[in-house]
């Protein structure tokens, strides 16, 4: 599985202390971050590309629109998508429909309604630190007529140290986190959970630039603008 930090998302670091203004990457009009999705065996699977629109901020707060496009590995168009970040007083937050893989995202291909649940990132964590867990209900009305639920929740996320991250977009200071990730897609009510324990590597004041998966599968942070 690979998360779409769109599913997925990836903003521009300084050093270890977040920033208290939110003056995060993905919440200025107009950046476009790249992720390449790889498989198990190091082979490019496909991207993603992530435009920033209709940022504003108000006070310690800031808001932002995402608009995503998944490609397949032939560079073709297979999923679009809108997703919302936050942030308030310097804590980072992801719409957790960020977190459907492009394969799921492939499948669905019709209008997605749910309300906004937020994976949050504190301004203040640390090596050590359990993070707010998400869980999330998205009804899916299929082009067929056919209706499609998804279930997201990420659970037991954990700081567990800092490292130093090397991708093709740069070298990046980053907070290493884990979590398990259950991702289900039920189709007239029968569904199997597609299960996963994540590493990623969320670089303050940019978001995650790296991530791999027990599947064996890897996402990059390649461009970004």
């Amino acid at each position: 599985m690979k998360p779409i930090l769109l599913l997925l998302l990836l903003m521009l670091a300084g050093n270890l202390a977040f920033s208290q203004n939110c003056n995060f990457y993905y919440l200025q009009d107009g950046k476009v971050a790249e992720i390449t999705f790889y498989t198990k065996k190091g082979e490019e699977s496909g991207k993603g590309i992530y435009t920033v629109t209709a940022a504003s901020k108000s006070g310690n707060g800031a808001n932002s629109t995402v608009r995503s496009e998944i490609f397949n590995k032939k560079g073709k168009s297979i999923a679009k998508g809108t997703n919302n970040i936050k942030c308030d007083n310097g804590v980072f937050m992801v719409d957790l429909k960020a977190f459907i893989s492009p394969e799921q995202q492939e499948q669905i291909k019709a209008d997605a309604k749910a309300a906004d649940v937020y994976l949050s990132y504190p301004s203040n964590m640390k090596a050590g630190d359990a993070l707010p867990d998400g869980n999330m209900d998205l009804d899916i009305q299929q082009d067929n007529g056919m209706k499609t639920h998804v279930d997201v929740k990420i659970t037991d996320r954990k700081v567990e140290g800092q490292e130093s991250i090397t991708t093709p977009a740069g070298t990046w200071n980053c907070f290493k986190i884990t979590y398990h990730s259950a991702i289900k897609v039920a189709l007239m009510g029968i569904g199997i959970p597609i299960k996963a324990d994540i590493t990623e590597w969320f670089a303050p004041n940019f978001g995650v630039v790296k991530t791999e998966s027990s599947k064996g599968s890897t996402t990059l942070l390649t461009k970004f603008q």
